[in-house]
């Protein structure tokens, strides 16, 4: 009886395990690729980004790049500093000029526009022209020599090839020309002069 009872009871058993597997429910094949699709949407996401913000990082860059060129542009055309030039006709003359006020207001007359003289030759040793104006002077009895360049009656700039005495306000002097250059320049003939403010090299 016992035996009887102990197979009936296993073979219960055996059934019932049997039904489990059965039963078990099926993989949904629809499942896998909802799961692909996600994860290419967030990897597409994520590359978006990073080329909007690789992008954006680019911008910036050229933009800063672009400002400071600019200020360095800017800095550079600022940082140059303009000199007082003369040339005698065609002929660009190196001066070296007084630090007075007298040369102070003949760089502001020149500053915008350069000052064009009509010279005279006078005396067989100087050229002698108006400037349109009058200049502060601070006049004293002077011997000059060739190459100097004065300030005659707060009106009128001298440019000596020779030697005189009078009472003058000194500008400058020119520097590259001796006194064989500066009668090549000034003894032949009436010249002009032109001053103006140019950057320097």
């Amino acid at each position: 009886m016992k035996k009887q009872i102990l197979k009936v009871f296993f073979t219960l058993a055996i059934l019932t395990v049997l039904s489990g597997c059965g039963n078990r429910p099926e993989q949904d094949p629809s499942a896998a690729p909802a799961v692909e699709t996600t994860t290419t949407a967030e990897a597409a996401t994520v590359a978006e980004t990073t080329m909007a913000a690789e992008a954006t990082t680019a911008a910036e860059a050229t933009t800063a790049a672009e400002a400071t060129t600019a200020a360095e542009e800017l800095s550079a055309v600022e940082g140059k500093e303009k000199m007082l030039k003369m040339m005698i006709g065609d002929t660009a003359v190196a001066v070296d000029w007084e630090n007075n006020e007298s040369v102070e207001a003949l760089k502001s007359l020149c500053s915008e526009t350069p000052l064009v003289i009509q010279m005279s030759m006078y005396g067989g040793f100087e050229q002698v022209g108006s400037i349109g104006t009058r200049l502060p002077a601070r006049d004293v009895q002077t011997r000059t020599s060739a190459g100097d360049i004065v300030l005659y009656s707060s009106d009128q700039i001298v440019v000596f090839y020779g030697s005189n005495s009078w009472s003058y306000t000194r500008l400058g002097h020119i520097t590259d020309q001796d006194a064989s250059g500066m009668a090549e320049l000034l003894g032949n003939e009436d010249v002009t002069i032109t001053i103006s403010m140019e950057d320097t090299e």
